[in-house]
């Protein structure tokens, strides 16, 4: 059976479920060197003004690098840390709502070689198990911001399998200034999957 685009009826919900069914679908980046895809191992949801750990918390307006996250959900938010490397994130929710998914960790599915060629490694299961590593594999950068994941370039897709019951739930990573927010379940992995990037800890 052919896998399917994901469409815009899938990215119009809250963050928590969204980032649960994007475990097992599959990341696709359509490059000048080739189709790279990659099935997401691992993800968190970020819950706009209601969340310390995310970007639009207290967050006053539209404009900025969290602009496209006040769009309907499907777009695509890419934003730099440590001033060098990229992470990827899919808007979700409706419209004035500002959630988002990070995607933490692909399982390589196509184009292996020029993965390894884009992160200057042959160790596979270090390729993409980081949202950093992720972007360097997937050549996803700052140009890739905004756009729309229900267009040809860069999108998700299914194979048809149901993951629900083989998804984890733990804290999410690297938040320990949010506070409360710290605490919350709101990291999701594929169980037992190779490529993740940190080991699962007080999970449910």
């Amino acid at each position: 059976m052919d896998n399917k685009k994901l469409d815009r009826q899938f990215y119009q919900t809250d963050a928590v479920e969204a980032a649960k069914r994007l475990i097992g679908k599959i990341l696709v980046h359509k490059t000048c060197e080739g189709v790279l895809k990659g099935r997401i191992v691992e993800a968190e949801a970020y819950k706009g003004p209601f969340d310390k750990a995310a970007h639009a918390y207290n967050h006053k307006g539209r404009e900025g690098r969290t602009a496209v996250l006040y769009r309907q959900g499907g777009f695509a938010y890419v934003f730099l840390i440590y001033g060098m490397y990229n992470c990827f994130n899919v808007s979700v929710a409706g419209e004035g709502s500002p959630e988002c998914v990070l995607i933490r960790a692909l399982e390589p599915v196509e184009g292996l070689e020029q993965m390894k060629k884009n992160r200057n490694t042959d160790k596979v299961r270090n390729l993409c198990s980081g949202p950093g590593k992720l972007c360097l594999a997937m050549k996803i950068n700052k140009n890739c911001y905004g756009l729309d994941l229900c267009g040809d370039e860069l999108y998700l897709e299914t194979d048809g399998i149901d993951y629900s019951d083989m998804v984890e739930v733990s804290k999410r990573i690297n938040i320990d200034y949010a506070e409360e927010a710290a605490d919350y379940l709101w990291r999701f992995t594929l169980k037992g999957n190779g490529f993740i990037s940190v080991k699962n800890n007080k999970k449910r």
